[in-house]
């Protein structure tokens, strides 16, 4: 049987990315992890496989950043920041927008493997073990993701989720919606399970509608179904997708924050882009994006900034609950205008 990078890893009880570097760069490794990765790797009769990128002759001092869809506002503000953190520590970035295809993740990772001496993946769309592959070839740091064996940071979901559901429960709201998001998104997962919890702790019975695509279209398309499902709140997986719903409602002349209440997902990019204003679980993303730089240039150059132990650091951040004006005091069903229920 045919050893690979993975076993090695396994043995040593180390990140396939530590691994590989300390194979193919092990000046960038301490001595006493390289020696017992390469002391494993002899002994198992590991054979390194041609590498999945170009062989760079030199360092190219630029690193790539592959985002869904940058015309979202929480990868604007998050590629921002990666922008700034990295140009600051003498990186130049090279973006590159998928489209929300996670076909093209790949792709466009292989790519720029060739161009960057790492990469930054945002809220990658594609599943943990191609994530592993990439990572254990190049430089990589995550950033709204968690894969066990790769660097990244992380949103803990579920205090932001259970501040949104025990609110609403405060307020008198029983039947909560969630709209979620792309079927493949691990924040998605994520954001399902943390809503789950928090509705089964509060006594709040949770009605799950879509998937949808994170556009304001899709959350005008949402609006309609919750209409018929009966629920008094609405929570959305991002801001997108609400101010689509906060905009259908205002068409039908229900009156968001009186006779239902919605909130957001997101960094609060857009807070006044709707009246009322959107009440929004808040995800620090200018957060998220300076903190992956570091992680990514901590492989760059681990030795130098003291972070060659062989560990990949994964970081987890909190989100939070921000009141405005979308969320309001439940209307008993009596007394809502026959514009909103069917």
């Amino acid at each position: 049987m045919t050893v690979t990078l993975a076993d090695v890893a396994a043995i040593c009880g180390l990140s396939m990315s530590t691994v590989s570097r300390a194979l193919s760069h092990p000046e960038r490794v301490n001595a006493q992890t390289r020696s017992r990765i390469e002391r494993t790797a002899k002994e198992l009769g590991y054979v390194p496989s041609r590498v999945t990128r170009p062989r760079l002759s030199r360092r190219t001092a630029t690193i790539g950043l592959i985002v869904p869809d940058i015309a979202n506002p929480f990868f604007a503000v998050l590629a921002k920041a990666v922008q700034d953190r990295a140009w600051k520590k003498g990186y130049p970035v090279l973006l590159v927008d998928t489209g929300e295809r996670a076909a093209d993740e790949l792709d466009r990772a292989r790519t720029l493997g060739g161009r960057a001496d790492g990469l930054i993946l945002a809220a990658p769309r594609t599943d943990d073990a191609r994530l592993r592959e990439i990572a254990g070839s190049l430089p990589v740091a995550l950033a709204g993701r968690e894969v066990e064996g790769v660097a990244g940071v992380a949103i803990d979901e579920f205090t932001g989720m259970n501040e949104a559901v025990q609110y609403l429960v405060s307020l008198g709201h029983r039947g909560i919606c969630y709209l979620s998001g792309p079927s493949r998104s691990w924040s998605d997962r994520r954001r399902r399970a943390a809503i789950g919890a928090a509705c089964r702790t509060h006594g709040a019975e949770l009605i799950e509608l879509g998937p949808f695509e994170p556009q304001v279209q899709a959350g005008m398309r949402a609006a309609d179904m919750i209409r018929f499902r009966g629920a008094s709140a609405a929570v959305a997986y991002d801001d997108m997708i609400a101010l689509g719903v906060i905009a259908r409602l205002a068409e039908r002349r229900v009156r968001v924050g009186r006779e239902i209440s919605v909130i957001g997902v997101d960094c609060g990019a857009l807070p006044g882009a709707a009246y009322p204003t959107l009440t929004t679980v808040h995800l620090p993303a200018a957060e998220i994006g300076a903190l992956a730089v570091d992680l990514l240039l901590d492989q760059l150059d681990p030795v130098a900034r003291g972070t060659a132990d062989g560990q990949a650091a994964r970081l987890r951040l909190e989100s939070r609950l921000v009141i405005r004006g979308s969320t309001g005091l439940r209307m008993p069903s009596h007394a809502r205008p026959s514009t909103w229920m069917p």
